[in-house]
């Protein structure tokens, strides 16, 4: 419904161009002064069969089912032709080009994108297309509308739900992503600056999502350590720091080999297990961890591996056998693709 109201919206504004209006009032007038011409020369047509010659000559199909008989009859279709034909072409020209300039406008950035519910990326690097496949390859996300802020020249990939604000990520081109009505932020550090800038940069736009919509999820890519604590001030709601991370996974690939190969295939949506959090079965609310583990594995395959509190900023990684479930908890699981346990259960 919201598209239809989009679409209507665009319509009426497409038509509301003084130029388109002005040709569509002439080919109207040339209708109706044609179907009149008509029937005042063919004495035994009504009006509406008169009006459905004059728009089947109008566009050329020319069924043939009716046809005039006198000499100002067959004025009236000549001139119905030569007039009315040129104007009609007129306005598909000029409808038609309207449509390639939006389009070109949205290849470049340069329209607003009227999304809700929506993923806005803001910056672009190498890492941004993976992030896209990714998203893509969830069905969290499907097809949900993806905006990307970016000074980059054009939409830098073809999906006809993703949208292109060209420009720096400030106030007027988040407002132009609709931040307002947005789920989840990503920000991606530039990496056309040296680490310090890339970071402060980055602060400083989640610093400003943050004040036109404290509700929208801000994830944030950090090159230092150091500057954590700095984005946390700026309400960051998830932070990864993309140098701790690397120095991570190689030493654990020293120290364990292969084990990596494992890490990759579980936070990749593309292939094999993934890592997911779910919402608590209510019939193993109270129950303890070691019980749900069980439960799902025996009846679902999925491996139940930590656990969410209930204010959602505790993790808790392979919790004590005993650790009672509490209402509000969410499960982290592994599955091969996102389980819906209500579903499973009902």
């Amino acid at each position: 419904m919201h598209h239809f109201v989009i679409f209507l919206k665009k319509t009426v504004s497409l038509i509301s161009r003084v130029e388109i209006f002005q040709v569509l009032l002439i080919v109207c007038f040339v209708a109706l002064a044609g179907s009149a011409g008509f029937v005042y020369f063919e004495k035994d047509i009504p009006f509406p069969d008169a009006l459905w010659w004059v728009v089947v000559t109008l566009t050329t199909v020319g069924y043939g089912d009716i046809s005039p008989a006198t000499a100002g009859g067959r004025i009236v279709g000549a001139a119905v032709m030569i007039v009315g034909i040129g104007f009609l072409g007129i306005l598909t020209a000029s409808i038609a080009s309207i449509f390639v300039e939006n389009r070109f406008m949205e290849n470049k950035g340069m329209k607003a994108a009227h999304v809700t519910d929506h993923f806005i990326i803001c910056g672009w690097n190498f890492r941004g297309f993976g992030i896209v496949e990714e998203l893509r390859a969830d069905a969290k996300c499907g097809d949900l509308p993806i905006v990307i802020i970016a000074d980059i020249k054009e939409k830098p990939i073809d999906d006809s739900n993703l949208f292109f604000i060209r420009g720096e990520v400030n106030t007027e081109n988040l407002k132009k992503a609709n931040v307002e009505k947005a789920k989840v932020a990503i920000l991606l550090s530039d990496d056309k600056l040296d680490a310090y800038s890339r970071d402060a940069k980055t602060i400083l736009t989640a610093l400003t999502i943050e004040s036109i919509n404290a509700d929208v999820y801000t994830c944030v890519e950090l090159m230092d350590e150091k500057n954590v604590e700095y984005c946390k001030r700026a309400n960051a709601d998830e932070i990864i720091v993309v140098g701790e991370l690397s120095t991570n996974l190689l030493v654990q690939a020293a120290l364990d080999h292969g084990i990596t190969r494992m890490i990759s295939e579980l936070v990749s949506k593309r292939f094999g297990e993934d890592i997911y959090k779910v919402c608590l079965p209510a019939h193993l609310k109270g129950q303890t961890f070691f019980t749900a583990m069980c439960e799902l594995k025996k009846q679902h395959s999925i491996l139940c591996m930590g656990i969410e509190d209930r204010t959602g900023k505790k993790f808790i990684a392979n919790p004590d056998n005993d650790y009672i479930l509490a209402d509000e908890d969410r499960l982290i699981v592994i599955a091969s693709k996102r389980p819906d346990l209500q579903a499973f259960l009902s």
